[in-house]
């Protein structure tokens, strides 16, 4: 899952993209309104965290350029004015969400982990998968009942896979939704960690579809 964090906060923001990375997201940082307005517009994200305080241009506009341009991507937005009327106007404005200053990340954490559920047409918490379970509360998942122990770049692309379950994912999009935007990436890397998987989740199984991407799918399925 792919996040963008708009947050002009120098000491909050990194400490948000450590706690966001350590929860396995992949996240990239704009610094201002243009630029994450930028972003927003030319790269996918499963969600963004958007400071209603930006420089340059504030979030508000920032959203409402976005929802005006027909971007439907879950918007969380945070304020340090606990005033009604702020909270109202990024409403108004198209936010799915906020949080006022200060908060605790893991409140944060668990609220964007809801609002990708959501915009995935989940609205259970855990998705099954035949064997395979991904509780979007926790963030964790499961085979047989039993942890499953996987590294931050499998749990990406995993999640990517179960959000859409049934669904091909385009090769572009998996690849967008796993990297940060400036990890350099190989062009293996993908097929790579998809076999590590392979292994760790049968019966559930990933089918190539070639020329388009991949598809999670249980074994029991035709």
């Amino acid at each position: 899952m792919k996040l963008l964090l708009a947050e002009d906060d120098a000491a909050l923001a990194a400490e948000l993209l450590r706690a966001l990375r350590a929860e396995h997201f992949a996240v990239d940082h704009a610094v201002n309104g243009e630029d994450a307005r930028h972003l927003g517009e030319t790269e996918r994200y499963d969600a963004v965290v958007l400071d209603l305080g930006l420089p340059v241009i504030d979030g508000v506009t920032v959203l409402r350029d976005w929802r005006a341009a027909g971007l439907t991507l879950p918007v969380l937005i945070l304020t340090a004015r606990d005033g009604w009327s702020d909270k109202v106007a990024g409403f108004k404005a198209g936010a799915d969400d906020y949080l006022v200053k200060p908060f605790r990340v893991e409140e944060l954490v668990i609220r964007l982990r809801a609002l990708v559920r959501r915009a995935s047409a989940h609205g259970a918490t855990r998705i099954a998968c035949g064997p395979l379970v991904y509780d979007a509360g926790l963030g964790s998942f499961e085979r047989d009942g039993l942890p499953l122990r996987l590294t931050g770049l499998e749990w990406r692309v995993l999640t990517c896979l179960i959000l859409r379950k049934d669904a091909v994912v385009p090769r572009d999009q998996l690849i967008e939704r796993v990297y940060d935007g400036d990890a350099e990436v190989d062009s293996n890397s993908v097929e790579v960690i998809i076999t590590r998987l392979r292994r760790k989740i049968a019966p559930a199984r990933i089918e190539s579809v070639r020329g388009h991407g991949w598809r999670l799918r249980a074994e029991t399925e035709a």
